[in-house]
């Protein structure tokens, strides 16, 4: 049983002819006829009397309903994949790691509503190992997370890396790791952190760190927001280890200070040997959907420019 011999069965019904149906199927009536043919054939049944009017039988009454439902809802199916290749789709759903809800992603955001005016932006803030969860489950089209090469590595998805950026230690203005202008590592495994919940790529990327230090992290706290970091920081006993562009408010803030970490073979920043990689991830085939083609754009060279500047500032 095939499609079109649904098609050409309701086509029959609404028309009472067999030639006003092969009209309105675009084809011969030759080939409706070789349809309902074979259509009665699968079913064991005939469909409707051979008349000048082409009247159902009994059978063809009962299957009429069932096959205007079949085709109706093949109508909608058809329509709403159209509109979907086309671009019209009713919203646009993206999980978005904290740092970058709060400095590189507004513009994109404020951008792509006034490209896309009649498409629903929804921006959820989410741990990386969060954000690509729901992603793999489709509850978001498109994810910016830290790199995890476990779970991004299989052929479906789509990758494009945005940056990699050096974690610095925030403090409180008058705590003792304050007076460094490079903060060793040996000095600040001596003091407990806040640090973000499981399930955030950073408290992952921190921990390996101290085991590879063979040191012990001291979490006296977890948190999952950049305000709670700058509130308990700003309290003058814990410190906390974040990316670079989580910092960019606290820079601004007299009660904080921000400071590089220290290496063995260097002491500039740019060489710091502890820093994270963002990308961007979808799946191939939503790349090809217009608006989520625009917004990974948008994405890749709002924040590229960002980012340029930033270092033309320096």
């Amino acid at each position: 049983m095939r499609l079109e011999q649904l098609q050409a069965f309701l086509a029959i019904a609404q028309t009472g002819s067999f030639q006003q149906a092969a009209r309105k199927c675009g084809v011969t009536q030759s080939t409706i006829s070789r349809q309902i043919q074979s259509l009665e054939a699968d079913l064991g049944v005939e469909l409707f009397h051979r008349t000048s009017q082409s009247k159902l039988t009994l059978g063809g009454e009962r299957l009429l309903p069932r096959v205007r439902k079949i085709c109706q809802e093949w109508d909608t199916a058809t329509k709403e994949l159209a509109d979907l290749v086309a671009g019209k789709q009713p919203e646009l759903c993206i999980a978005v790691i904290h740092s970058l809800c709060a400095s590189y992603l507004p513009p994109v955001l404020q951008k792509f509503c006034h490209d896309y005016p009649d498409v629903q932006l929804r921006v959820t803030s989410l741990g990386s190992d969060r954000a690509l969860k729901v992603l793999k489950d489709g509850l978001v089209d498109l994810a910016i997370v830290m790199h995890n090469r476990f779970l991004i590595t299989s052929k479906e998805m789509a990758v494009e890396v945005l940056y990699e950026e050096p974690i610095e230690v925030l403090t409180s203005i008058n705590h003792p790791l304050a007076q460094y202008e490079y903060v060793p590592w040996s000095e600040l495994v001596r003091y407990p952190q806040v640090i973000f919940k499981d399930g955030y790529g950073m408290q992952r990327l921190i921990q390996d760190r101290f085991e590879r230090l063979e040191a012990k992290l001291q979490a006296a706290l977890e948190v999952n927001t950049l305000d709670a970091f700058r509130g308990v920081v700003r309290q003058g006993e814990l410190i906390a280890l974040l990316p670079h562009s989580a910092l960019l408010e606290a820079r601004c803030d007299p009660t904080l200070a921000v400071r590089p970490l220290a290496t063995n073979n260097s002491l500039s920043p740019e060489h710091s040997n502890l820093s994270r990689r963002v990308v961007m991830v979808t799946t191939q085939d939503r790349l090809q959907i217009p608006p989520i083609q625009h917004f990974w754009q948008l994405v890749r060279d709002n924040i590229q420019l960002q980012l340029n500047q930033q270092r033309s500032a320096c």
